[in-house]
């Protein structure tokens, strides 16, 4: 049987913010995935900033692990591009072919896509999307993997219109209700409503030129909405993410897949669903299994993390389907305000004293009893041993994979830049690549 085509489609900052995930956000073509896929709902990033986690998806290693502990479009870069997933399916016989936002390298060209589709208009949604049906309505005479990514779902946002009224918006969980984050929220929908048209377009093209039945789509995030206590925040409003899979294979029937799974878990998936040999160096788990109905569970716990993002803000956390706990390594008693995109939403916290709030050095947090991640019990007696616990796996997980926290505060590489962690915004080169 002829090795699938893979079409990965992703967007910025986007969390689970989308219809098939109980939002009221309409994403009809979105939601119409989901009901021919799977859709994983306890799905994580390795990281809630932008190029660290397209890396560790990428890679299929934790971003320590790979090099990219900052943003591309400041310096970072892999420490290995031959490391990228389109190297390991070049090996295997795939075409490859890159549309639109990619953000783990300055230099698209880096990476080693076969092909850079021509963008003359720039990384408008139309633009990205009808370049992608273009690039679908060809002869292939390989199978191929397309990265087809947006932007529109990053700050800063389209004004909405009269689809997004304002008036009837519910802000997201961790935001206040007030006029100024209902406005925000309407704007996000006009760009989720706009991503979705484009994704439309995408899967339409992939449905007419034939080539459904024989394409694994791949449909995700980087991380959460770029909201306070969001974006950059090791929570399930930072760090949870829509995962979408359909294709061969048994992705299909509009299942629901309640497991706890990692973004890293994605590059030894494909590598199972495509029967190729998984490269040594993967550290996440394949999903064949829950995918099969083989498994509930593939894996006990999954991790996160923050070395850099617009400024220094070291954080590493261990996640279990009850629990959550984090770590800050910073020593810091304010909190770092620039790795919080501007907003309205940000403004209403900043006028009510958040700059004052010293950030937990610790946190724990019951997922049963507190699943908006806001009651800290790291100091409760009744939860020591469950502290301890998490403390030991966080621990392990650092040692295991050579964590460079461990040796104390981490650097600035040579040729990357950030910010004062004591700046109130983030300024400079802020255009993904």
């Amino acid at each position: 049987m002829p090795r699938p085509n893979i079409l990965y489609l992703h967007t910025h900052d986007a969390g689970r913010y989308i219809q098939p995930y109980g939002h009221a956000i309409p994403t009809p073509n979105l939601q119409h995935l989901a009901e021919e896929g799977i859709l994983f709902r306890q799905a994580f990033c390795a990281t809630p900033t932008c190029s660290a986690s397209r890396a560790a998806l990428l890679t299929g290693t934790w971003p320590h692990c790979c090099g990219m502990t900052g943003l591309a479009h400041r310096g970072w870069a892999l420490n290995d591009y031959r490391r990228h997933l389109v190297h390991t399916l070049h090996r295997t016989g795939y075409a490859s072919a890159l549309c639109g936002t990619q953000h783990v390298a300055a230099r698209a060209e880096t990476i080693g896509y076969e092909e850079v589709l021509d963008l003359p208009a720039g990384r408008n949604v139309e633009t990205v999307a009808h370049a992608a049906r273009a690039y679908l309505a060809r002869e292939h005479d390989r199978p191929f993997f397309l990265s087809v990514g947006f932007d529109v779902t990053h700050r800063e946002y389209p004004a909405p219109s009269w689809r997004e009224d304002e008036r009837y918006c519910l802000p997201p969980a961790p935001i206040p209700d007030t006029p100024e984050t209902r406005r925000d929220l309407a704007c996000y929908k006009a760009a989720a409503r706009r991503w979705d048209a484009g994704a439309g377009i995408v899967l339409d093209a992939l449905a007419d030129a034939g080539l459904a039945d024989e394409t694994l789509v791949i449909c995700t995030t980087d991380h959460g909405i770029a909201f306070p206590f969001m974006k950059c925040n090791l929570n399930q409003h930072g760090c949870g993410v829509m995962l979408i899979l359909r294709g061969p294979g048994g992705l299909g029937s509009g299942r629901v897949c309640d497991a706890l799974v990692s973004h890293v878990d994605v590059f030894p998936t494909i590598c199972d669903l495509i029967e190729i040999d998984r490269p040594d160096w993967l550290q996440g788990h394949s999903l064949l299994p829950l995918i099969r109905g083989e498994a509930n569970e593939v894996r006990d716990e999954t991790f996160t993390e923050v070395t850099y993002h617009a400024a220094y803000e070291p954080m590493r956390s261990v996640r279990t389907k009850r629990y959550s706990y984090v770590r800050r390594f910073d020593g810091r008693t304010r909190p770092v305000l620039t790795n919080c995109d501007a907003s309205a939403s940000k403004q209403v916290f900043l006028d009510a004293g958040w700059a004052e709030r010293p950030p937990a050095a610790e946190a724990l947090h019951d997922l049963v009893f507190d699943p908006g991640e806001v009651a800290n019990v790291a100091d409760d007696p009744a939860y020591a041993t469950v502290l301890a616990d998490l403390r030991g796996r966080l621990d392990r997980h650092m040692a295991e994979t050579d964590d460079p926290l461990l040796a104390g505060a981490v650097a600035l590489p040579d040729g990357t830049w950030a910010n004062d962690p004591d700046e109130l915004q983030p300024h400079g080169r802020e255009t993904s690549a």
